[in-house]
């Protein structure tokens, strides 16, 4: 059925899915991961660091973003940081003269490969700053689904001032916000405050320091009370269809919208809307019998 082979594209390959990091912190305790309630806490733990996105901090992530993703009981992710700053991009220590080529290929793949990741797991990803975000780690609020920031956050792409203009960065950056606004940044490396980050989008709300935790749980909770299965197939659907053209995008939509009345959830969901009680989820592909 299209609609299973789309979540299918949607997510990380079987083999990424073996993950084998524990549950708590990372070996390094670079991150923390947390569970309870269908809603998985990843928090950036290296705040001496200003949670930079070193290599072994990408592969932290990776791991705590990929663990037991196929579980029923994993709804949605929220990334979030320990101090003031909530990740101030790449390591530059790894990115000196003194490591090769190879080493620094490979930093940058595997944060490419963390970003895109975000945007293909079945579960909404959700940022919670407070804090500077910059570089990479403004790359990194770009890339999730859903972003939450408190009144005093500020994001950045700084690069330019350094010599290390924010290539990678701008992928996102250039998806998430407006050329012109994109490229000032950029060009710049001037922050942008929550608000204007809001305005311009690369943010969903901003609220003060002291109610980030309450309205990031709010909409956690409000995701949880749906099918993980049709979250699964909108959340691919919509990046699928968001880098195609208007006639073929609508193709593509209508065939899922068909496909998933088909799905057990689908029809769980129009059947309890009817009789007026609340659906019991199945959270699964299956087809209704």
């Amino acid at each position: 059925m299209a609609a299973a082979r789309l979540w299918r594209l949607g997510r990380p390959r079987s083999a990424a899915l073996s993950s084998s990091a524990a549950a708590g912190a990372s070996p390094e305790g670079l991150t923390v991961r947390r569970q309870a309630g269908g809603v998985r806490n990843i928090i950036l733990s290296n705040p001496r660091r200003r949670n930079a996105l070193s290599l072994a901090m990408l592969q932290s992530l990776r791991a705590d973003l990929l663990h037991d993703v196929k579980s029923k009981d994993l709804r949605v992710i929220i990334i979030s940081a320990e101090g003031p700053v909530f990740c101030s991009g790449h390591d530059l220590k790894e990115l000196s003269s003194e490591d090769d080529v190879k080493h620094h290929s490979l930093v940058f793949e595997i944060c490419a490969e963390v970003m895109t990741l975000i945007q293909k797991l079945p579960v909404p990803v959700i940022a919670k700053v407070n804090g500077l975000a910059t570089a990479a780690g403004c790359q990194l609020v770009a890339s999730c689904d859903i972003a939450v920031a408190s009144e005093k956050s500020q994001f950045a792409t700084p690069g330019v001032n350094i010599g290390l203009f924010c290539s990678t960065p701008a992928v996102a950056l250039g998806r998430s916000l407006p050329r012109k606004v994109a490229l000032e940044m950029l060009f710049t490396g001037e922050p942008l405050s929550a608000q204007e980050a809001l305005m311009h989008g690369l943010v969903s709300k901003v609220v003060p320091e002291d109610k980030l935790d309450e309205e990031t749980r709010k909409i956690s909770q409000k995701i949880c009370e749906s099918s993980k299965s049709i979250l699964a197939l909108g959340k691919a659907t919509f990046y699928r269809q968001i880098t195609q053209d208007l006639d073929t995008a609508y193709k593509m939509t209508t065939q899922v919208m068909v496909d998933n009345l088909t799905l057990k959830d689908g029809q769980e969901g129009i059947e309890a809307f009817i009789q007026k009680r609340k659906p019991v989820w199945s959270h699964s592909q299956d087809q209704k019998k």
